[in-house]
């Protein structure tokens, strides 16, 4: 049985009125994802969509993207022509959501593979740093403060 998402990520936050979750994502939607990026979600990640499409923290801070938004932006940054000269590929990376200052969240993908690791983008020095096992842990570290950026 799939984790309760909702249930989980309130139970975790000291002030839950400042999330958002959205409307339950479609298998569509999921797939989507999946076919504009040539990977397999991670079941996390596809259970967590199927149950709320988005996961907004304070300050509308995007803690997990709208399956929409998770294909607009990784095809904008493994497309975008200046992007080849500034950064390093963006290919090996599956963004799901942001810190509020520029960098942002992602998978690993190693071997065609989204590994269940979670890492962080830094934008200003292209770094990318391991920040959780998996997306419980992401959740609970954020909110409890853990994770740094």
């Amino acid at each position: 049985m799939a984790k309760d998402w909702k249930a989980f990520i309130s139970s975790l936050e000291a002030r839950p009125e400042e999330r958002r979750f959205g409307p339950p994502a479609s298998l569509g939607d999921v797939g989507r994802i999946e076919a504009a990026l040539c990977v397999t979600l991670p079941e996390d990640l596809r259970s967590l969509l199927l149950q709320s499409d988005g996961v907004e923290g304070i300050y509308g801070l995007g803690l997990v993207w709208s399956c929409a938004r998770i294909v607009n932006d990784n095809v904008k940054f493994r497309t975008y022509p200046d992007f080849r000269d500034l950064y390093m590929p963006f290919e090996p990376l599956l963004f799901f959501g942001d810190a509020g200052n520029g960098d942002q969240f992602a998978y690993t993908i190693c071997g065609g593979r989204v590994r269940p690791d979670i890492c962080v983008w830094n934008h200003e020095d292209d770094s990318r740093s391991w920040k959780a096992p998996n997306l419980g842990r992401y959740f609970e570290w954020t909110f409890a403060g853990k994770l740094k950026v």
